[in-house]
């Protein structure tokens, strides 16, 4: 198996779940990793667990995204990763939405990770390598019923991925947008009994993150759909 390419990464939105099982992968490969959320407490426990550093930013806050990343750099070295994961669901009637929280959710999902992908773009293009890695979800590709401003926000985030994908790759650099297209298991939230198999397994998403970084650059993948087989798509 080849080795990741990169020594450091930088995880945004980073908490328990796909975020968390990267970090340990990428730790496990002796990549120094940095967690990034608006709440640090809650990345303590992982932050010990794979000896990674903890950095508080709303992404949303452009100021605070180029401060984020010069933190970064200063504590970890040149980057060379950056995973943006952060997101905000908002179901409900389109009638009742509140316009206030829809901008929220679009900020989050397109906005910020425009941000992020801007910030690391500047950097990464001075060395002409580094890797851009986009959380997606079901959303990014199909609007649901009650879904309006996540999916807004997921199609948005996912034609950044594409397009910067477009302008970035001949330039060195690897952009890869994961559509997550299922329920995601996590501690709070197990798979029932009687549906095996039935929900994504965080750390063999992880682990498509990874093949996805260990991808040779003359056969790079910009977008890969992740889902349990027995789910229907």
């Amino acid at each position: 198996m080849s080795k990741i390419p990169y020594s450091t990464a930088l995880i945004i939105g980073a908490g328990a779940g796909i975020s968390a099982s990267v970090g340990r992968a990428l730790a496990a490969e002796g990549v120094k990793v940095g967690l990034a959320a608006r709440n640090i407490e809650k990345l303590m426990p992982l932050a010990k667990e794979i000896g990674a550093e903890t950095m508080s930013a709303d992404a949303t806050n452009a100021a605070a995204v180029n401060t984020l990343f010069d933190e970064m750099e200063s504590r970890l070295g040149p980057l060379g990763i950056v995973l943006y994961n952060a997101a905000v669901r908002m179901p409900g009637p389109i009638t009742d939405l509140d316009p206030r929280e829809v901008q929220e959710v679009i900020a989050t999902s397109t906005y910020a990770a425009f941000l992020v992908v801007q910030q690391a773009a500047r950097r990464m293009l001075l060395r002409r390598t580094g890797a851009i890695l986009l959380t997606g979800a079901s959303a990014s590709i199909k609007g649901y019923p009650r879904s309006s401003a996540f999916a807004m926000g997921m199609f948005g985030r996912r034609g950044l991925a594409q397009s910067a994908a477009r302008e970035l790759a001949p330039q060195g650099i690897h952009v890869a947008h994961f559509v997550i297209d299922g329920v995601v298991r996590n501690p709070s939230r197990p798979e029932p009994a009687t549906r095996p198999d039935s929900m994504l397994d965080p750390d063999a998403i992880a682990q498509t993150y990874l093949d996805v970084l260990r991808q040779p650059r003359n056969a790079w993948s910009w977008e890969m759909e992740l889902r349990p087989w027995v789910e229907t798509f």
